[in-house]
């Protein structure tokens, strides 16, 4: 039944948000996050948006046959796609990948090794103190990354589009700089918030309700990327439907 894990997952987060005890003890944790989640992720995801645009370039060069279809497209067609796609969605089941198996390995190492125990017993929130600053940390810094990424990925476009031939410097840069929607941004941060909460938030879960040993915790980290990536692609789904 998908309504048991579901309503152990509201229950969850209704602790993690919880009042905390001391708020100098979550700064300090935030921060620790901040660090391992947005400059740990940076050159992963540099690489990644920098060949998405070159490969967008050069393919969208391939299918315009037509010469009535002026070169420019190609920027406006590299932009777009960066912008309410690529970027966001790819970054974030990269970051799936990477940062939810790390957390969820880390708390249901926790959870095994009995630690997360001996912080109810001295009367700490362990939800909040494990899981709010991950789920801060990368609501601040996912969306951080994807700016990055869009960047890095229209970048990489123009790099291939101008070394391949297939599309003039100028005619990339009229491209990128023509009828832009800023609603297209608005549309991708929305989408990285909502993905920064569904990787950190899940993953946790997973980990937070690990029973057994090391094999239940490579398996919780398993479930931890799938499940997110699914919740991603379907939280993307919902949100180009209600925003487009």
């Amino acid at each position: 039944m998908i309504f048991h894990p579901l309503g152990k997952y509201i229950l969850l987060l209704k602790a993690v948000f919880r009042r905390p005890e001391k708020w100098n003890i979550y700064r300090r944790e935030i921060f620790h996050e901040m660090n391992s989640i947005g400059v740990g992720s940076l050159g992963i995801i540099a690489i990644i948006s920098v060949f998405l645009g070159a490969v967008t370039t050069v393919q969208t060069a391939f299918q315009l046959v037509s010469d009535l279809i002026p070169k420019s497209v190609i920027g406006s067609i590299v932009r777009d796609s960066s912008i309410l796609e690529l970027s966001p969605t790819i970054s974030a089941i990269v970051l799936a990948g990477k940062v939810g198996s790390s957390v969820a390995s880390q708390i249901g190492t926790m959870r095994v090794t009995e630690q997360i125990d001996a912080l109810e017993i001295m009367g700490i929130n362990s939800p909040g103190y494990l899981i709010l600053p991950k789920i801060i940390g990368g609501i601040v810094t996912i969306p951080m990354l994807v700016i990055i990424s869009i960047g890095l990925s229209i970048f990489g476009g123009y790099l291939a589009g101008t070394a391949s031939g297939a599309v003039t410097a100028q005619d990339f840069i009229t491209g990128i700089t023509t009828d832009f929607n800023p609603f297209t941004f608005t549309v991708s941060m929305v989408k990285a918030v909502i993905f920064a909460f569904i990787i950190t938030s899940v993953s946790a879960y997973q980990g937070f309700y690990t029973d057994g040993g090391a094999l239940e915790v490579g398996q919780s980290s398993t479930k931890a990327v799938v499940i997110s990536c699914i919740a991603i692609l379907f939280a993307d789904y919902v949100i180009a439907q209600l925003l487009l």
